[in-house]
Parts: C-alpha cells; sequence; structure tokens
C-alpha cells in the first residue's frame, strides 16, 4: 500500500511530495541566489532534511545531494575569498573549498541536530589551510617549521606591544618554548614559500640582466687550491733537482727538451727523474687519503 502525504515543503513555489515506503521524490526545493538569506537557510535545511529521509539507494538521492551542494557553494566561495592574494590562483582556492563541502555534504549526520554550517565551516577552513601548507610551497617544509613560522607571527606581534620593541630571537623562543635555532630555521623556511625564478630582472638594473647573469661559476683554481695545500710539503721532501724539473714542467710550461737543455742533462734523464717525482706525489697524496 502508497501512501501519497501532500507537500510538506513549498520553496520557490515548489512542491515536494514524498511517497512511503518508495519515498519517491517528484521535485525537491530550488535555492534562487537572490532570495533573502533566512528563505535560502531554510530551503537548504530542508534539502537536508529530506536526504536524511531518503534511503541510500533511492534513486532521487543524488539529485537532493546536487542541489545541496549548489545551495552551500556561495559559502565555500565565501571561505575562499578569505585566503585571496597569498600566492595561489582565486580558482584553485575555490575548487579546494568546493571538494571539501562535498565532504562536508556526504559526512553530515542530521540526527546529531547540528546546524550543518557549524560542520561544513571547519572542514571547509582545514581543507584549504591544508592545502597552503602541502601545495603553496616552492620548497616542501617540514610540517614542524610550518607551523613554528606561524607562531612566531603571533608571538612577534604581542610582544612587540608588550615590550615596546620588536622582539629577539632569544625572546621569542623562550615565549614558545623551543630553542633559538628552532626559531632562526623556521624564520629561514619562509624563504622557501615563494622562490625567484633565475630569469627574474635584476631590481634596479635597467640593462635587463636577470638574476642567473649575476652567479658565478666555478673557478678551477679555487677546485684546485686543496691540491696544492696537499702537494706543498710533499714537493718539499722531493730532492732539489726534482723541485726544479716538477716547476718547470707544469708551472713554467716547459718541455722535456727545454728542460733538459737548461740542466744539461738529457731528456731520457728528464723523463726518468719527472716520473719518479710524480710517482712520490701520488703515492704521498694517497696515503694521506688513507689515513684522514
Amino acid at each position: 500500500m502508497t501512501a501519497s502525504l501532500a507537500p510538506v515543503n513549498r520553496l520557490d513555489d515548489t512542491a515536494v511530495e514524498i511517497e512511503t515506503p518508495a519515498h519517491t521524490v517528484t521535485d525537491t526545493p530550488t535555492i534562487p541566489a537572490a532570495r533573502p538569506a533566512k528563505e535560502a537557510d531554510a530551503a537548504a535545511k530542508a534539502l537536508l532534511a529530506l536526504m536524511a529521509e531518503l534511503p541510500t539507494d533511492s534513486p532521487d538521492r543524488p539529485r537532493v545531494r546536487q542541489r545541496l551542494i549548489e545551495a552551500y557553494v556561495p559559502l565555500a566561495e565565501h571561505l575562499a575569498r578569505r585566503f585571496r592574494n597569498r600566492g595561489e590562483p582565486y580558482d584553485d582556492l575555490v575548487q579546494v573549498a568546493c571538494l571539501a563541502l562535498v565532504k562536508s555534504v556526504d559526512g553530515y549526520d542530521h540526527s546529531r541536530g547540528a546546524a550543518f554550517t557549524s560542520y561544513a565551516i571547519p572542514m571547509i577552513l582545514g581543507e584549504l589551510k591544508r592545502h597552503f601548507r602541502d601545495k603553496g610551497w616552492n620548497v616542501r617544509v617540514p610540517r614542524r617549521l610550518q607551523e613554528l613560522r606561524l607562531d612566531i607571527g603571533k608571538a612577534g606581534a604581542d610582544l612587540a606591544q608588550k615590550l615596546g620593541h620588536s622582539p629577539t630571537v632569544s625572546e621569542l623562543a623562550e615565549h614558545l618554548n623551543v630553542s633559538d635555532d628552532d626559531v632562526i630555521e623556521a624564520m629561514e623556511s619562509g624563504h622557501a614559500y615563494r622562490a625567484l625564478s633565475l630569469h627574474a630582472p635584476v631590481a634596479g638594473d635597467d640593462s635587463g640582466a636577470e638574476l642567473a647573469d649575476m652567479l658565478g661559476g666555478l673557478d678551477p683554481d679555487l677546485e684546485n687550491v686543496e691540491n696544492r695545500e696537499a702537494l706543498r710539503p710533499l714537493l718539499a721532501k722531493l730532492p732539489q733537482r726534482e723541485q726544479r724539473i716538477i716547476v718547470m714542467r707544469f708551472f713554467g710550461n716547459m718541455t722535456q727538451s727545454q728542460i733538459a737543455t737548461q740542466l744539461g742533462i738529457s731528456q731520457m734523464h728528464v723523463s726518468r727523474l719527472l716520473a719518479h717525482a710524480i710517482g712520490v706525489l701520488r703515492e704521498g697524496l694517497l696515503a694521506e687519503a688513507r689515513d684522514g
């Protein structure tokens, strides 16, 4: 037996008829954007009540769910606007807020009697904050530092008013019960939120120079400093003649024939002395590497 009920709600001049036990909905409340806030809220509550009454396998449930989500999209957009001008595109923020709204609609329990907004608003705000924490940073920073950075910002304003001057690192660390190093690390982590492109123009330079042009290259002389300092005591241990041959060959860029002429010996002799000196230096460097 199917009992037909008279329309139980008339919102936007649209009747809602529910048949039991089949729960067939002939129409659902719609909420125009221009209607007064109280009437829109009443219509949304009617949708929530209707969705709670419909069984999960009802063919009308997806349609009611969709109407309910559409009814609260302005709320999601309003919350997303709070986070504008923080480096993230507004459209992305609206998308995050709307996804959180969908989760709120699916997770809301009408039987608890709590207002839907008291459940949805914290969830939407939480998803927006999570988006900034996980997706907004160009360089991934541990959550601990992100949260400490926010705490430093709040504590800095309070301490500045209380102390009459900008708080020092030590004062911030004492107030937050953390170490000075933690405060410094958290403050420096703020530079990782937005990284400058290497192709960004140099401020105050009208020549069109980019940041990449200001970066230095590798200096081969600097790379050889360590090797030269390691070789200096080893060279001092070589015989005088072998020291002269090393200097003329590698610092004077002289050939073996030129060295032989200057020293008055054969080129073959120069080659043997040079090979012996290089072997001694190599063994000395390897021995230092093993001992170090």
